[in-house]
């Protein structure tokens, strides 16, 4: 039955819609946003002959998803009977929503069952208004909003609870099997402390988050409402106004007014810090010594202690008030990971404990962070942690050539000013990052643009006090390609100057040691053993014979944006750019190319190095009938190709 009242919002890019029948994935939603709202979805991926593990998918998707948003529903590609697989989807949707909210009954929840035919990628949306009800409503019609960062983050912020917790356990030396028992006593004696009424939590502006300077509040356990269901908890707006610290908003703690270039995302989001305290003596007016109880063991006892680190990150809108922030976000959030860190723990509680720690990233094609513990045992190049990385990224759909899980990509939470597009050198001194974004279209009708995928600083002429006019363009065009691979983390190895550069070309036996502290050119066959020998990155080369030959690649140049995305250098004759795109109109031909030139001389100044043409697209034939490449000029594209690693 076909039910035109409601509809569904699709704020993700994609549905990660495979070729596989009875493939399912998870549906994730906030009770923050409209109802039947798709914010992202995660794969399922444990799964047995009875279908999906649901102990197995509740554990790990527990610690994935940021308190704050919610399983709504799920999808299963499959061209059997819609609404057949649409129950089988909403039932799965329900009985991994209770293991992870640990209840036995959803009281008149929504449920999505969504079905996609895996030929064509079409998705028929169902809903299941009650876990009661038998009937399944065709949902139409299905919107896809345009901006899910500005959708997600215009009125949301971040909650960020730092809590080290150093827990001892005493056992009894004859009797070690007791000392898991004991242990999980102790784990669910910490939890019965979060909501003890002599618990503080102090909650405090991040210091980048406002200029303006905004008192922390205090809020005692006794003064926050465990009741309500998130859903169910009522928003205030701005005209609301309440003296009494419990009900402040989270825009108290939020920047007023934000600059209108600032980019709608995670990284830039307001961040209200929650620490929490024990107050045992309240605002008792007598003084009093601390007492100490002494409890004597009976027996030879072994004493351990087990360090845990929380780190808990919540997603909430501005409009919900302080009390329950804290109670149905910040509280379910330490206990679920601390259960978590417990489990990770038992099997080594009585050996070496793994060493644990909790990081978030917000991956390309998700609007929000996900949460992963990771044991620090290991290092990230053992298969351990490869293995585990790899299992998130077949989770969230993310492709496996590229390091976005990890340590070094995650989330910077740290109290400091974020810079916009500034970037510092081992000298101090700052380094301009994605110029391009922002500059006027190329003016190509009907074209398809490809770009540079992530971020790279600007080098050119007359950088750090070094005159290299005239001769050194291919050089700062390596280095800009360098600080790609260097900024999304697939290479730790500093930018190198002319000189450690020419240094690797002796030390490979391309060059005579003469040719360090020369003048003499490079072209792309020295850059792509540059690249091989420092970050061991390998390159594609592409000889034209003439510039006119250069759009015949542009489809080429295209697949290489969309597929590797780095930095292309192009070299012709003494000259050399940093290509950062294409747009391409493939019925008619016309294309034009998103050129970084490294011969700029002048300040670091964004508006200059724009309005001089120093970053923009030049066409492949101008309006005059001019061409930016030479046709007399035999050039070569170097095409870097990123490492396969996880």
């Amino acid at each position: 039955m076909e039910k035109n009242t409601r509809s569904i919002r699709i704020d993700c890019p994609k549905l990660l819609i495979t070729r596989n029948e009875s493939d399912l994935q998870w549906l994730i939603g906030s009770p923050f946003f409209p109802p039947l709202t798709i914010i992202s979805t995660f794969r399922c991926i444990h799964s047995n002959s009875s279908g999906p593990d649901f102990p197995k998918e509740s554990e790990e998707i527990r610690t994935l998803l940021l308190k704050g948003f919610d399983v709504i529903g799920a999808l299963i590609v499959g061209k059997s009977d819609p609404e057949k697989t649409a129950a089988r989807a909403v039932e799965a949707a329900r009985k991994l929503k209770k293991l992870l909210t640990g209840t036995t009954k959803l009281e008149n929840e929504e449920t999505i069952g969504a079905v996609a035919d895996p030929d064509t990628g079409d998705i028929r949306f169902f809903l299941s208004e009650t876990e009661s009800s038998t009937n399944f409503e065709l949902v139409n019609p299905v919107s896809y909003g345009d901006n899910p960062e500005k959708f997600v983050w215009e009125s949301g912020c971040l909650l960020l609870c730092q809590l080290p917790i150093k827990l001892p356990v005493c056992y009894p030396a004859n009797k070690p099997s007791d000392a898991e028992s004991i242990f999980s006593r102790a784990i669910e004696a910490v939890i019965a402390k979060f909501k003890d009424p002599n618990v503080v939590y102090l909650v405090k502006a991040s210091n980048r988050a406002s200029l303006d300077v905004v008192q922390p509040v205090i809020l005692r356990g006794s003064e926050l409402g465990f009741d309500a269901a998130v859903a169910n908890i009522e928003l205030l707006d701005e005209a609301a106004q309440n003296s009494e610290k419990k009900l402040l908003r989270c825009a108290h703690f939020c920047l007023k007014s934000k600059s209108t270039s600032q980019l709608l995302s995670a990284e830039n989001a307001d961040i209200i810090q929650i620490s929490v305290l024990l107050n045992r003596s309240e605002k008792s007016p007598k003084c009093s010594a601390p007492a100490v109880e002494y409890f004597p063991a009976m027996d030879e006892t072994r004493l351990l202690i087990v360090d845990f680190k929380l780190e808990v990150l919540c997603y909430a809108v501005q409009g919900i008030p302080l009390m329950h922030a804290i109670s149905k976000l910040i509280i379910p959030g330490l206990i679920d990971q601390l259960i978590s860190m417990k489990k990770m723990n038992l099997p080594y509680l009585l050996t070496q404990h793994p060493e644990l720690h909790p990081y978030h990233f917000c991956p390309p094609g998700i609007a929000h962070p996900v949460t992963v513990i990771y044991e620090l045992n290991y290092g990230e190049t053992e298969m351990k942690q490869v293995d585990a990385r790899r299992s998130l990224h077949l989770r969230l759909g993310l492709p496996f050539d590229r390091p976005l899980l990890r340590i070094a990509n995650s989330l910077d939470l740290s109290i400091k000013s974020r810079s916009s597009n500034l970037s510092t050198r081992k000298a101090g001194s700052s380094l301009l990052k994605d110029v391009h974004i922002g500059i006027p279209g190329s003016g190509v009708s009907g074209g398809s643009v490809s770009l540079v995928q992530g971020s790279y600083e600007y080098y050119h002429y007359l950088q750090d006090g070094f005159d290299d006019s005239g001769w050194g363009c291919a050089y700062r065009s390596l280095q800009t390609i360098i600080s790609w691979f260097r900024l999304q983390h697939y290479s730790s190895v500093d930018v190198p100057s002319h000189r450690e550069i020419q240094q690797s070309l002796v030390d490979i036996g391309d060059k005579d040691p003469a040719f360090i502290g020369s003048r003499e050119w490079i072209g792309a066959i020295e850059l792509s053993f540059v690249l091989d020998k420092l970050l061991g990155v390998s390159c594609k080369v592409i000889n034209v014979r003439s510039g006119s030959e250069v759009p015949e690649k542009c489809r080429e140049l295209a697949l290489h944006f969309e597929t590797q995305g780095t930095p292309i250098m192009i070299g012709g004759g003494v000259l050399a750019y940093t290509l950062l795109g294409v747009d391409y109109n493939e019925a008619t031909g016309e294309c034009a190319f998103l050129i970084l030139d490294p011969h700029y001389a002048g300040s670091d100044d964004v508006k200059k190095i724009v309005n001089g043409g120093w970053c923009g697209w030049k066409k492949s034939v101008n309006s005059k009938g001019k061409s930016f490449f030479l046709q007399d000029k035999f050039y070569n594209l170097l095409l870097p190709q990123r490492p396969n690693m996880v």
